[in-house]
């Protein structure tokens, strides 16, 4: 049996398994399989005549962060149900691994249509990259959230300088080999995906190579926890709750926040197989409308105490909600001697931010994330130049969607004038303007290009 074909296996077993999820097994644990959630029913909601979805039923694949919670606020508060959308599925995926599997069979072959997923995995799809080439046209639809993402560090590295600038440990870190007998080991839940580029760049920005000087490793969440408890992990990215958990049960310290890095930066992303929108294109829209009403309903402040009991809840995260409390309020506790982070604006925020629109796709951001990917040499021999980046990209995203979306259901107020949101500024001063990214490319110390 060949790769792809026992992953293909493995995941229609997986959807048709049932189980009651910890976090932990959400995020990789082989044991874990996808739980459904049933469809909430709404009062008629505003859809015009002409408007009405060619199906109700889609369904869609979440990661168990706080990524994920528009899609489960809609579904919650009946946003769906409320633009027509009364038999949405929102199902729990073990893994990215899983959710990509079961995107490839989509859902009549006991898989899923779309969900939420970590960037350039939707281009990386369409290009049959990840697929063992077998490609599966995606379209990028919206963005989900920007920040709610953080380097946590074990506790055995306090008082090495370990924090936003990691420059002054790169001595230590790239001494470990020596004085501990082994690499130090940074870890994220998915290869060549945001997770790993937020690594990839704190790293580097202090003069450390993610590829000599460290051993980087695609490991789950609660597994790296547990390596981090036992002294066999030092690093991992990912999304909340879990940085958050590192400080709280004392088992290390926050090296830094994303958003610390990349003030309002591009998190993950609502993205669907392509087939699935070119047939339904009015329900597609009706998932828009739903999700952008979900984010606006995430952001107000007032809200975030239901969000948290929400997404706490069995059916979704299974944790317990003060877990959930402090990231979704934007406190953070940094430990290591740093000031603690108290700012609203520093957690995840759903649809706009001081910089502008959050739901909008930017083909912009896009185009950073797939500069990455050649950056660090992934995907060369399908990554070759900028051509064929903004060839992927005008491919896959279709912002087009989403402004006729907004524009018909009236949120007027994130609609922005381009499809680029201009130069953006790091945290070590480095520029990506989207109009020369190659220049970017140029500028930076550390690559594999």
């Amino acid at each position: 049996m060949s790769n792809f074909s026992r992953r293909k296996f493995l995941a229609t077993a997986g959807v048709s398994a049932a189980s009651s999820l910890l976090l932990k097994g959400c995020l990789g644990n082989p044991p874990s399989a996808t739980v459904s959630t049933a469809p909430v029913a709404a009062a008629p909601g505003p859809v015009a005549a002409g408007d009405t979805p060619e199906t109700t039923t889609v369904k869609l694949g979440y990661l168990p962060i706080v990524e994920a919670s528009p899609l489960i606020v809609a579904q919650e508060k009946g946003f769906f149900a409320k633009y027509g959308m009364t038999g949405v599925e929102v199902a729990k995926q073990a893994s990215w691994a899983a959710a990509r599997d079961n995107v490839t069979i989509g859902s009549a072959g006991g898989g899923i249509d779309g969900g939420q997923w970590q960037m350039p995995m939707p281009h990386l799809l369409s290009e049959g990259i990840i697929t063992d080439g077998n490609k599966v046209p995606m379209y990028v639809l919206a963005m989900l959230n920007t920040q709610g993402n953080g380097i946590a560090i074990a506790g055995a590295h306090a008082g090495k300088g370990l924090g936003l600038d990691v420059s002054g440990a790169a001595d230590y870190i790239k001494g470990f080999s020596a004085n501990q007998g082994r690499k130090f080991k940074a870890a994220f839940t998915f290869p060549n995906a945001n997770q790993d580029f937020w690594i990839r760049y704190w790293f580097a920005a202090g003069g450390i190579d993610p590829d000599q000087d460290i051993e980087l490793l695609t490991v789950p969440a609660a597994e790296t926890v547990q390596g981090m408890r036992n002294g066999t992990m030092d690093a991992f990215s990912t999304g909340d709750p879990w940085p958050y958990r590192i400080v709280t049960d004392d088992i290390g310290f926050l090296g830094a926040l994303t958003q610390e890095m990349w003030a309002f930066h591009p998190e993950e992303y609502l993205a669907l197989r392509a087939d699935w929108v070119d047939a339904h294109p009015k329900a597609t829209k009706a998932l828009l409308k739903a999700v952008m009403e979900a984010q606006q309903w995430a952001d107000k402040p007032e809200n975030r105490a239901e969000l948290v009991q929400i997404t706490a809840g069995r059916n979704y995260f299974n944790i317990p909600p003060e877990v959930l409390k402090a990231p979704f309020d934007g406190n953070y506790k940094m430990g290591d001697g740093k000031a603690d982070i108290n700012s609203f604006d520093a957690g995840p925020l759903y649809w706009k931010d001081p910089k502008g629109s959050v739901s909008y796709p930017y083909k912009s951001h896009d185009t950073w994330f797939l500069t990455e990917s050649m950056r660090w040499g992934f995907h060369k021999d399908q990554l070759t130049d900028f051509d064929t980046v903004k060839r992927i990209v005008d491919a896959v995203n279709r912002e087009d969607l989403w402004r006729e979306a907004a524009t018909e259901a009236g949120f007027t107020d994130a609609i922005p004038k381009d499809t680029s949101r201009g130069i953006e500024t790091f945290f070590d001063g480095i520029k990506f303007d989207p109009a020369n990214p190659e220049a970017y490319l140029n500028s930076l110390q550390i690559k594999r290009v």
